[in-house]
């Protein structure tokens, strides 16, 4: 037992998040020099600026989160302090120089299954044979380490995101919905976003870069995993429902028009509605509203235990995603 789990998270927040800052300042020169983002047609940002404090982030996440989530064993974070490393290299070269869609993608479903398929039997989420489930959510590891990917494209945008729901996660941690190693990986990864905060606030002067979104986006899933073996699924689901319906509305529509769906673009709502006349701090403040809202319902939907008010929960959620989808894909009247 851990005697005041909620000082000690707090203080796990604090160290990641001055660790990440402390490394930012010390990479920033290099990242500079080696790994400078330059505006093009599909780009946010307007002056070439450096990529790569992802670096940070997971660094500080790893090392913070797993001194202190390997307390209660390191097993469950063997596989995941393989993986992430892994997904982090595969970014930083292809922050480097583009990887080829075809071997980037074989390369982080690897990453994605060292983590799916390592973890114990008894861990399920559906009645269905152990093979497909996990081969299911290979797929949707996958997915969603893509879409956080893809859904970094705006400064403090994955800020925003990532934010409300690790520490909502660690509210779910303190009320014993969420094992131990999870939480304090989710307390980690916190920290460690907020320490980025202040350099990618408008203007950035850094950016995370894959080397940062691809690892951010399994850290986040396995969190959300772990929430989900706990039965908890609709949870699971709420907390990143903006990022989930934004990125795969944005992909079939982009299938449906036979567009080369993995080349960068620029046509995510969030993205639009920079161009239909919101500021940069407008849109990441509605989204970082909109994902304490869901935060909210997702806590409903744990404490409830119902499966009739996870259902009204779920289509609560996604009203109020499509109000916002809605909003940013029509001018703003009255201009920015």
């Amino acid at each position: 037992m851990i005697a005041d789990p909620a000082a000690i998270l707090v203080g796990i927040a604090l160290l990641s998040a001055a660790m990440c800052a402390v490394l930012i300042v010390l990479l920033r020169p290099l990242l500079q020099r080696y790994a400078l983002a330059r505006p093009n047609a599909r780009s946010s940002h307007k002056i070439p600026t450096p990529q790569g404090a992802g670096i940070a982030v997971v660094g500080a996440t790893l090392v913070v989160g797993g001194a202190f989530a390997s307390v209660m064993g390191f097993a469950p974070l063997l596989m995941l302090f393989i993986a992430v490393p892994l997904l982090a290299l595969i970014g930083l070269v292809d922050d480097i120089r583009p990887i080829p869609v075809l071997p980037r993608f074989v390369l982080q479903g690897f990453a994605v299954a060292l983590v799916v398929f390592t973890a114990p039997d008894d861990l399920r989420l559906f009645p269905i044979p152990l093979a497909l489930e996990r081969s299911l959510l290979l797929i949707a590891g996958l997915w969603f380490v893509n879409l956080v990917n893809f859904m970094d494209g705006l400064d403090l945008m994955t800020v925003a995101e990532a934010v409300p729901i690790t520490v909502t996660l660690v509210l779910f941690g303190l009320s014993a919905w969420l094992p131990w190693p999870a939480t304090a990986i989710a307390a980690a990864l916190g920290g460690a976003m907020l320490g980025f905060a202040p350099f990618n606030r408008p203007v950035a002067r850094v950016f995370l870069g894959d080397v940062g979104s691809l690892p951010i986006g399994l850290l986040l899933g396995w969190c959300l995993l772990h929430l989900a073996w706990q039965g908890y699924v609709a949870a699971a689901l709420l907390l990143p429902l903006y990022y989930l319906v934004d990125a795969t509305l944005t992909l079939l529509r982009r299938i449906a028009r036979r567009e080369p769906f993995w080349a960068a673009h620029r046509t995510h709502f969030y993205q639009r509605a920079t161009d239909n006349g919101f500021t940069v701090a407008g849109v990441v403040g509605e989204v970082f509203v909109l994902n304490i809202v869901l935060a909210a319902l997702a806590g409903v939907s744990i404490a409830s235990g119902s499966m009739t008010i996870d259902a009204i929960l779920i289509v609560t959620g996604l009203a109020a995603v499509a109000v916002m989808l809605r909003r940013f894909s029509r001018p703003r009247s009255g201009g920015a």
